[in-house]
Formats: structure tokens, sequence, C-alpha cells
């Protein structure tokens, strides 16, 4: 969600141009619409982690997840603190890169299964 909440604020003229009823187009100050993704970046960072609470990876798995949960906090935080097009699009382009690296360490840092 974080990835597009960045969208709808960058392309938030746009979106009501063509007359989308997106969060973004009826928050004209960005308040709702930075609140979300921070939200929404803390429930990504909390699932993200279950797999290393729960024996499904490994530590290592979670050390990394925890360090690209946090990242994406932090961007979204940012977002929030200034509500600007180059804060939404630092979000936009970690969250692109977000899910190929957590599913990356999920996929080496995962159990092997005593099959």
């Amino acid at each position: 969600m974080p990835h597009f909440l960045a969208i709808a604020w960058l392309y938030r003229d746009q979106y009501a141009a063509a007359g989308f009823k997106m969060l973004s187009t009826r928050d004209p100050e960005g308040w709702a619409t930075g609140w979300q993704a921070l939200i929404y970046a803390a429930a990504l960072l909390a699932v993200s982690l279950l797999p290393g609470m729960v024996g499904m990876a490994s530590p290592y798995y979670f050390f990394a997840a925890l360090a690209l949960g946090a990242a994406m906090m932090f961007l979204a935080a940012d977002f929030l603190r200034t509500r600007t097009k180059a804060s939404a699009r630092r979000l936009f382009f970690a969250s692109i890169l977000y899910l190929p690296l957590l599913l990356g360490a999920l996929i080496a840092f995962s159990q092997a299964s005593d099959a």
C-alpha cells in the first residue's frame, strides 16, 4: 500500500482531473495519505517478521526483514512529515525494491525442512 499511496500522491492532480476518487485527491494537504502510508508500512513490518518468529526462517531473515521494514517505516514517516513529491518518490522507489529484497531474504534464509 505505501507504493500505491505514493503513486496516488505523485499523480493526485491527474487522478482528480480524470475524475478518479482517490484518497490523495480528497486530501489536499496530504496528512491522511501520509498517515495511511505509515500505518501500512508498520503493518508490513509486523507481518514480514512473522516467518522469523514462527520458525519458518532463520534469525538472519528476521533481521533482514527488520532492516527493510525499518527503512520503509522511515521513508513513510518522512513522507508524512514533509508531504513532498521528492519524499513520495523516495517511498515509491523503495517500495519497488522492498518486496524482491524481502522475498529474496526469505528464500535465502528459509529453514531447511527435514523431509
